[in-house]
Formats: structure tokens, C-alpha cells, sequence
């Protein structure tokens, strides 16, 4: 196919591949205490795994919102490959099968190096991943979507990671999984309040759908204050280190991101307000793993 790498990077949906490595980086972090050395290995195996994982979830959401009609060559955002860049519905299903496969490859050899039960969090991970807007009810349409992706991209990642390194997964791990959870979740929920009218002419029934455009942000809001108040209990509660707190300089973002949000304007002029709570989620992912870091010194 005579296409640029440009086109080929845009389909990936860089802006929420946050999502995959932030969690592998804060679930490393965390557990680097605990023993003399890393197993850089299974660090980049893990990250690789999960971040094609997710583009293979985003080339899903690509064929699947072609096949039912969402995506035109009008429509905004970063997806639409197929319409704009004349890529067949079949190469883009067949590209994320393959990145599954190599997903598989890097999954036995974690498997190899440390118990075969994560073979099975493996497949039930890439079939959530495909069920996400494929097959008769896909998540993506229902209310539940951000907390998918939050469990599955948060809290599972953060603690496959630290059982890679340490044979099991510390209290400390699951509570700051917590607020990288919900952050997580924000990044769907500011890309369904931005597609929230298109999404309420093709049945979609997200939250944002659901409760309207100004709610919608209030929601947005409770996710940013929920993942502040979770840190702050990790902190004073888990045994989760002071400097995790540093943290807290994304606050400036999250409210940047909150007023770029806070008119309902059209689905163009509402992208930056999804680039932002993208940039949260990796500018407070990055602060926590530099903290966790700086900790351990």
C-alpha cells in the first residue's frame, strides 16, 4: 500500500495511547523498592503488549464505527481512515488481528517467565479490547465504557506489571492504580462528550449521551476530583510515598481541560478539550512514576 507513515500513525490514535503506557511505567514504579534490579525485559515485553493491544482496540473502533455508519469523511476526530484515507474495511481488520498476534507472542514469553494464569488476564484482556464496539452490544454504546477501559487499562496493567517484577501485587499497587484508573476513564468520557451528538443520532447511550453536555462535564469534573481525593488516601492510607504527591501539579491541567469542555460547542472546536485530558493522564502517570523514582533513591 503506497501510504505515508503519517496516515499510518494517525490511525494508531496516538493522544490515548497514554492509556497503555502510562499504567506499565506507574505498576514498575511502584515495586522498584522492593528488589535490587529490574527485569527490563519484562518491562518492555508488558509495554509493548499493551500498547498494541490498544491500537488493535482502536482499529476495531475504526472498522466497526465504518461498518455501522458513524464514521464519514465530515465526521471529526482522528479516526475515519477508511473514509478519508481509501484504506479497505478488511486491511484494517486484518492489521489489528496481526497486532494481536504479536500481543499473543510477547504475552507467552511473560508467561514463560513467570506463571501461565496470565495467559488467561491475556485473552480475556484482547477479547474486552474486541467487544469494545465489536460485536451485537458493544461497550463502547453502553454506559460502562469508561469503566472498562479504566479497570482494564488501570488497574489490571498496574498490576501485571508489578507482578512481573516481584511475583505478586502489593496493596501499595492497587491503590494507586485507583486514581490512574479513573484517568483513564476520562480520556473515554471527554471523547464521548465531544462526540456526544452524533453518538445520540446513532443509538450510543454513553454517559455523556445520557446525561447531556453540561452534566457531562460535571462528570468530567467528579473523575479529576475522585482521582485527587484516591491519591490522597494511596498517600495517607497505603503505604504509597509522600513524593506521590507531586502528582498533584496536573490540578492546572485538569481545570484547562475542564473549561475547554464547558461550552457546548461543536465537535471540532471540543478537540483540544480531549487532547488536554489526554495530556492529563500522562503528565500525572509520568509525575507519579518520577515520584515513586525519586522515592527509591
Amino acid at each position: 500500500m503506497n501510504k505515508s507513515i503519517a496516515v499510518y500513525w494517525r490511525m494508531t490514535r496516538p493522544h490515548t495511547l497514554t492509556a497503555s503506557f502510562v499504567p506499565v511505567v506507574v505498576g514498575t514504579a511502584i515495586v522498584a523498592p522492593r528488589i535490587e534490579s529490574l527485569r527490563m525485559d519484562l518491562f518492555f515485553a508488558m509495554l509493548i503488549a499493551s500498547m498494541l493491544i490498544q491500537i488493535a482496540t482502536n482499529l476495531f473502533n475504526e472498522y466497526y464505527d465504518y461498518k455501522r455508519g458513524l464514521d464519514t469523511e465530515d465526521s471529526v476526530g482522528i479516526g475515519g481512515s477508511i473514509v478519508r484515507d481509501g484504506f479497505k474495511p478488511g486491511t484494517i481488520l486484518a492489521f489489528a488481528f496481526s497486532l494481536y498476534g504479536i500481543s499473543a507472542l510477547l504475552g507467552i514469553y511473560l508467561c514463560l517467565e513467570t506463571t501461565w494464569w496470565l495467559l488467561l488476564i491475556g485473552i480475556v484482556s484482547m477479547f474486552v479490547g474486541y467487544i469494545y464496539t465489536g460485536g451485537p452490544l458493544p461497550i463502547a454504546y453502553t454506559p460502562f465504557g469508561e469503566i472498562v477501559a479504566g479497570f482494564f487499562m488501570g488497574y489490571v496493567i498496574i498490576a501485571i506489571s508489578a507482578y512481573l517484577q516481584i511475583g505478586y501485587v502489593p496493596t501499595e499497587a492497587i491503590a494507586i492504580s485507583i486514581p490512574v484508573s479513573i484517568l483513564i476513564g476520562s480520556i473515554l468520557l471527554a471523547n464521548n462528550i465531544r462526540d456526544l451528538d452524533n453518538d445520540k443520532v446513532n443509538g450510543r447511550k454513553t454517559i455523556a449521551c445520557l446525561v447531556g453536555h453540561q452534566k457531562a462535564v460535571y462528570v468530567l469534573i467528579a473523575f479529576f476530583a475522585a482521582a485527587i481525593i484516591s491519591l490522597l488516601i494511596a498517600v495517607l492510607a497505603f503505604n504509597v510515598t509522600w513524593w506521590a504527591l507531586l502528582a498533584l501539579l496536573s490540578i492546572p491541567l485538569m481545570i484547562k481541560a475542564v473549561k475547554l469542555f464547558w461550552r457546548d460547542l461543536p465537535p471540532q472546536e471540543l478537540m483540544p478539550g480531549m487532547a488536554q485530558t489526554g495530556k492529563v493522564n500522562t503528565i500525572f502517570g509520568l509525575l507519579l512514576a518520577i515520584s515513586l523514582t525519586i522515592a527509591n533513591l
